[in-house]
């Protein structure tokens, strides 16, 4: 078996020494190069499984040669040595493609899991925009583009913040991105940060020490241990309170992590991703979010689009739920006419994906015969796209309450314009009589 290699740029040789001497340990092989230009030169020269780089060399910095290994025509994971508490440069670095970094002094446990991880990268030659494209359904341009963006994610240790609306498949892509990774035979950890009440919180993130306070009857790992050497999945990081977001940001920067009750640190190797409906952006121009924690999260974006912005994958998607649907409900798969579909496409979305599911499931359980038409759809009526929902804000109003409220008013502005006359307020509607019927008294304006 062919060993791997690793090239070292250091200009100092107790460094260079020392990584060395961890790599053959561990199996490795290590050239040296002591500046940018001879490291540029050995890349050339020879395929790497990892660079580790110092951030200072006589020639230059670090980040150059991150530069550089980028425009290769096959990138190699790269990882840069920074000054303790240099926190700047290591994000800049990831975000400029990076696979992680290390902070001196190097510890050796730190160095031995980010070059195991390097090293599964290099291992990892399967196309991976294949693999997604089952599960995350879309041709459009978006859709290919996330694909594409989660091959990539998945190659490098960065956090990962996944921006977009409630129900557009967050946690899916995270998923997505743990599978493709060589972390994947490692635990995915998801939580919901406002599930959580806060007293509790801190011993759910970091666990706590048996009797280190009331109710405390034995130890606990918390979610960092739990998915040690996985993945961590913050959804609605939006809503950690002060306190936490203060040791969480300690917890990131320095790969370890204090049990409540418990004296030493110990030290975890967690790749974090971390999700929110809300505007991260505007909660730290408002105070509420700390600015630290935010771009330390925030080191690579990639916003989810709305199920509205891409309604050419309404029709994909829509035969994929049913089929799933009819599957385990042991039914024969019905068919969608064509203004049903075209109903699907232009209605908003506000729950998106996850609204499509329940609007579907609901209309498998009530529609009559082998075809699903619009009216068994039960679309909210006056919710186009480009409607008032627009500005819905989820903080303010359930979604299901905002619907039902925009639903009363269109309902009663068409009953008003045709004389509280059913049939032609149905027609302007474009309902059936019995589909409105249904939702006048759904809405207790029956009477």
């Amino acid at each position: 078996m062919t060993k791997s290699l690793v090239l070292i740029v250091d200009d100092e040789p107790d460094i260079l020494e020392l990584l060395e001497i961890t790599l053959d340990r561990m199996g490795i092989s290590a050239l040296c190069a002591h500046n940018l230009e001879r490291a540029k030169s050995l890349l050339q020269q020879q395929r790497f499984d990892l660079c580790l780089t110092d951030m200072r060399l006589p020639d230059g910095d670090g980040l150059e040669l991150v530069d550089y290994v980028q425009t290769m025509a096959s990138p190699l994971p790269i990882a840069v040595i920074t000054a303790h508490g240099n926190m700047d440069t290591a994000i800049l670095a990831m975000k400029k493609g990076a696979f992680d970094f290390l902070s001196k002094p190097v510890e050796l446990p730190s160095l031995r899991q980010l070059v195991n991880s390097a090293i599964k990268v290099s291992d990892l030659t399967s196309p991976k925009e294949r693999r997604t494209r089952q599960i995350l359904l879309g041709e459009s341009s978006a859709m290919r583009a996330i694909r594409a963006k989660i091959g990539k994610l998945a190659r490098s240790q960065a956090p990962v913040y996944v921006s977009g609306e409630s129900g557009a498949g967050k946690e899916l892509v995270a998923r997505l991105i743990h599978q493709q990774s060589p972390r994947s035979d490692k635990p995915f950890i998801a939580i919901n940060c406002g599930a959580i009440p806060p007293e509790l919180m801190e011993s759910e993130f970091f666990g706590h020490k048996k009797g280190s306070f009331t109710g405390a009857s034995s130890d606990k790992k918390g979610l960092f241990q739990a998915a040690d050497g996985g993945t961590l999945f913050l959804d609605e990081v939006a809503d950690l309170p002060p306190a936490l977001q203060v040791k969480l940001l300690r917890a990131i920067q320095e790969k370890k992590i204090r049990p409540v009750g418990e004296h030493l640190e110990i030290p975890v190797d967690v790749r974090l991703l971390s999700a929110t409906h809300r505007n991260l952006g505007d909660m730290v121009k408002a105070g509420l979010f700390r600015q630290d924690l935010y771009y330390r999260i925030n080191v690579i974006d990639l916003h989810v689009p709305a199920l509205r912005e891409r309604a050419q994958d309404i029709p994909d998607l829509t035969e994929h739920i049913l089929s799933s649907l009819s599957a385990a409900n042991n039914l024969v798969k019905p068919v969608l006419t064509k203004q049903a579909l075209a109903a699907l496409q232009q209605y908003h979305f506000p729950g998106n994906v996850r609204e499509l599911e329940n609007i579907l499931e609901r209309a498998l359980a009530l529609y009559d015969g082998t075809t699903i038409e619009v009216d068994d759809l039960n679309l909210p009526v006056g919710i186009q796209s480009g409607s008032e929902l627009d500005t819905y804000d989820p903080s303010q109003q359930p979604l299901e309450e905002y619907l039902e409220a925009i639903e009363r008013k269109a309902i009663t502005a068409a009953l008003e314009e045709n004389k509280w006359n059913k049939t032609a307020a149905a027609k302007q509607l474009g309902l059936s009589f019995r589909s409105l019927r249904y939702r006048l008294k759904k809405l207790n304006m029956d009477d």
